[in-house]
């Protein structure tokens, strides 16, 4: 379980591909902090540590999780976002985010205003996922409230530290980011549907 308060950029190193799975490394400030069995959100994927160094630490990426999300466009050099779990005594700052990212979604606008920025996203409404105004929404494991909340579109209106402190300041008109629903919002839905 995560809180989308990104922690640190962590630079990917090295890409393997090892039958249909992934091996990535990444380079980050946290990695030598990091152990072998730890759950790492990476752009919002939870992802398990397997090999680490003072310098980088190593994850692999399933087929599942290369499905669903964007992992397999990364590239040598592009840099990913990074959480650690959150610890059961710690101050929930942002919303339950738990690295499970339920689909894609394209950026249609990145507009800088006074100072903010707002994005708007599309995505497939096929898989019913939903956003409601002033909801959470994780992308790319970054808790945001949602904002323009559309059938198969949303805005979210971030702040200079946000977008200097994570992907959003690479991300453009085009780019492919990972969404994660809020999940009250998905059993409630799922129980309104029965």
């Amino acid at each position: 379980m995560f809180t989308g308060i990104i922690e640190t950029l962590g630079e990917v190193i090295k890409i393997e591909k090892k039958n249909g799975n992934l091996d990535i490394s990444i380079k980050s400030s946290i990695s030598k902090e990091l152990k072998i069995g730890q759950s790492i959100s990476h752009n919002g994927i939870c992802l398990t540590v397997v090999a680490f160094s003072k310098l980088f630490h190593k994850v692999t990426a399933v087929e599942e999780s290369l499905m669903k999300s964007t992992l397999g466009d990364l590239k040598i050099r592009d840099y990913v976002n990074l959480e650690r779990s959150l610890k059961a005594n710690s101050r929930l700052d942002g919303h339950f985010v738990q690295g499970h990212v339920d689909q894609i979604a394209k950026c249609t606008r990145a507009l800088k205003k006074d100072g903010s920025w707002i994005f708007t996203f599309e995505y497939d409404p096929i898989n019913k996922n939903m956003t409601v105004e002033k909801g959470s929404i994780s992308i790319d494991g970054v808790s945001l409230t949602v904002i323009n909340s559309k059938t198969s579109s949303f805005s979210v209106s971030i702040i200079p530290h946000t977008y200097e402190n994570t992907t959003f300041k690479n991300i453009k008109k085009g780019s492919r980011v990972n969404l994660e629903f809020d999940i009250i919002g998905k059993y409630i839905h799922k129980l309104s549907q029965n």
